[in-house]
C-alpha cells in the first residue's frame, strides 16, 4: 500500500516511516507525489484541519493520504491555544515567544487548575473511506520553562504521573507517553484493518 503524507516536514516522514516500518506501506511525501500542492490548516477543530490536509492530497494524487494536526489545549484558557498552538503568539513566533505567551497568561493560576493536555489527530483518507485516530496526553503547566529536548511546548509541560517536562525526557520515555505516539498506535490498528 502507497500513503502519502499530507505534510512537508521532513521530521514527521521519518517518524511515520519508522513507527510503520513492519507494515506493507510505502511512505511519499506530498512533494513526491503533487509538488507545490498548497496545504490549508484554516479549521477550527485538529480533525477538520487533518481531514482538510489529507482530502486535498487525496484528491489530487487517488492515493491514500495522511494528514496531522497537533497543538495544546488548556483547560484554564478554554482549550486555548488548540489549533493555533504554533502561532499563539502571532505568524512567524517561535517556540520560545509562544511558551512566553502562555506562561504570562497563566502567571498566578493554582497548579490544581493548570490542567493541559497535548491532542495529536491523524486522518487517513483513501477510496471510499475516512478514518480518524486520536491521541492525547494529559499533564499540567508548569510556571517556568524546563529541559532542552523537544521543541514548542514541550519544555512548560508535565505529563501525568511524571515530576519532570517533556523536555526533560529522553526520545524513547517521550515516545512511549506522547499523544503522537498513542495516535499513530491507534493509526497502526486502522492501517492493519485496511490492509486485511
Amino acid at each position: 500500500m502507497k500513503l502519502v503524507l499530507a505534510s512537508r516536514n521532513r521530521h514527521k516522514m521519518l517518524e511515520l516511516r519508522s513507527f510503520l516500518q513492519d507494515l506493507p506501506v510505502e511512505v511519499v511525501s506530498v512533494d513526491d507525489v503533487a509538488p507545490g500542492l498548497t496545504l490549508v490548516e484554516d479549521g477550527s477543530t485538529f480533525v477538520e484541519n487533518a481531514l482538510k490536509k489529507a482530502r486535498t492530497v487525496f484528491a489530487h494524487t487517488k492515493i491514500p493520504s495522511l494528514a496531522d494536526d497537533s497543538g495544546l489545549e488548556v483547560f484554564f484558557l478554554n482549550a486555548r491555544p488548540g489549533v493555533i498552538s504554533a502561532r499563539y503568539a502571532g505568524d512567524g513566533a517561535g517556540d520560545e515567544a509562544n511558551n512566553k505567551k502562555l506562561l504570562r497568561e497563566m502567571r498566578g493560576v493554582a497548579a490544581r487548575r493548570r490542567h493541559a493536555q497535548f491532542c495529536a489527530v491523524l486522518a487517513l483518507v483513501g477510496p471510499g473511506y475516512e478514518e480518524i485516530a486520536v491521541g492525547t496526553c494529559p499533564g499540567t503547566l508548569t510556571e517556568s520553562s524546563r529541559g532542552t529536548n523537544g521543541f514548542g511546548y514541550d519544555p512548560i509541560f508535565q505529563p501525568e504521573g511524571f515530576s519532570r517536562t517533556y523536555a526533560e525526557l529522553s526520545q524513547d520515555e517521550k515516545n512511549r507517553i506522547s499523544h503522537r505516539a498513542r495516535a499513530f498506535a491507534a493509526l497502526r490498528d486502522i492501517l492493519k484493518r485496511r490492509l486485511t
